[in-house]
């Protein structure tokens, strides 16, 4: 830990790293499902191609890359997390959790794990909580993701929403610390009365999944394009300000403003009413398009990579999405940069952990079955211990 410099903790960003699938879609390769052009996508949306899962990739998949990334990143043993947050909307399962797939492959035995559902805002919403909870001194590590596959559930006939998606993963470490910077200050918000806005209608309680459901395509994005671009054109602006204004600085002193990449005319837009020049303001919507929950990472993991971040830089991300949500913090940069890359030794140190939480993974399961048909052969049905045939 670093040298004490203040009363209280702060959480600070020691790890990052970001995956995506092979596989990459072009919006010429979309003109033969739908009706579209790569002008038209191009001009309306600023996407040129995105990232496709294929058979077999899950969220899980992407996050526990992601993970491994980060965690290499921060020279971190995955047995030393204590909380992990996976922010998604296409979760492996509706239940259990993807970050408890995660945790359980990371062989991170003491973390707690839970997934945040709050749209293409979840990244930040997810940074926002860990920060408390390292803040108030509960836990010292924690391992927040964003991750998607949404091209699981986007209709690949619907042209206003099949160009917009892609798939990915995006992760942070934070840690602990009593040296100044780190998260400095977050805003959250939501308005539940434009739910209907951007919505994956069937699945859930209200419309369970029946013949009727898939047959009228409800498990698949859809969206109010016109009142969420004016929804988003304004909050994310709204909410940069009052992040800043939280932690007692302006816009002046913003080094680099990390958008949720989901539209380059929201983007513009957004850099308009802040009054900040294009050079301040990092995208990479063009190559991976509308990520949801990952696209923050994601653009904050290249924006390291190409040395637009440096120590002591004042970080803005804000993002917006369903629910609807709104999302911003505000990170002061405190790890100098480059980051050492690994010894040889962390680097088989690490191969090997990973081996052995699969298999303590199988094992584990194993003894579950093991465990119960032992009780089946021992125990009666009200749990009382049979001997020589007669319940005792």
């Amino acid at each position: 830990m670093a040298n004490r410099q203040d009363s209280h903790h702060h959480a600070h960003i020691v790890g990052w790293g970001m995956a995506v699938p092979d596989h990459v879609l072009t919006n010429g390769e979309l003109t033969a499902l739908v009706d579209t052009s790569d002008e038209w996508i191009r001009q309306r949306t600023g996407i040129a191609e995105r990232h496709i899962a294929a058979e077999g990739e899950t969220t899980s998949n992407l996050s526990l890359r992601a993970a491994q990334a980060a965690l290499e990143v921060a020279d971190l043993d995955p047995s030393h997390l204590d909380l992990i947050i996976v922010a998604t909307v296409t979760p492996d399962h509706i239940f259990p959790a993807t970050a408890c797939l995660v945790q359980d492959a990371l062989g991170a035995k003491k973390a707690a794990a839970f997934d945040l559902s709050a749209g293409c805002s979840g990244f930040v919403y997810s940074l926002s909580l860990a920060a408390d909870l390292l803040a108030a001194d509960r836990y010292r590590n924690a391992l927040v993701i964003g991750a998607e596959t949404l091209s699981r559930i986007t209709d690949w006939t619907d042209r206003s929403t099949c160009v917009l998606f892609g798939d990915g993963a995006g992760a942070v470490v934070l840690q602990a610390s009593y040296a100044s910077g780190g998260i400095l200050s977050s805003v959250l918000g939501a308005d539940g009365s434009g739910g209907d806005l951007l919505i994956l209608p069937a699945g859930g309680s209200a419309h369970p999944a029946t013949a009727e459901t898939v047959s009228n395509r409800q498990h698949f994005i859809q969206m109010q394009g016109q009142q969420v671009f004016r929804f988003a054109t304004r909050i994310i602006a709204e909410a940069s300000r009052q992040v800043l204004d939280q932690a007692g600085l302006k816009v002046e002193d913003v080094s680099l403003f990390v958008p949720h990449q989901a539209n380059d005319r929201i983007i513009q837009a957004a850099a308009r009413a802040l009054g900040v020049s294009e050079d301040r303001v990092f995208s990479n919507l063009e190559h991976y398009g509308n990520t949801s929950a990952a696209s923050i990472p994601i653009a904050l993991c290249e924006a390291i990579e190409q040395g637009k971040v440096k120590r002591d830089d004042l970080i803005v991300c804000a993002g917006f999405g369903a629910g609807l949500t709104w999302a911003a913090t505000a990170i002061r940069w405190s790890l100098p940069l480059p980051v050492p890359a690994p010894s040889r030794r962390m680097t088989v140190w690490r191969w090997l952990h990973y081996r052995w939480a699969r298999y303590r993974s199988w094992w584990r399961r194993l003894w579950r079955k093991i465990d119960a048909h032992l009780f089946q052969i021992l125990y009666d049905q009200d749990g009382r211990r049979k001997r020589r045939g007669r319940d005792v």
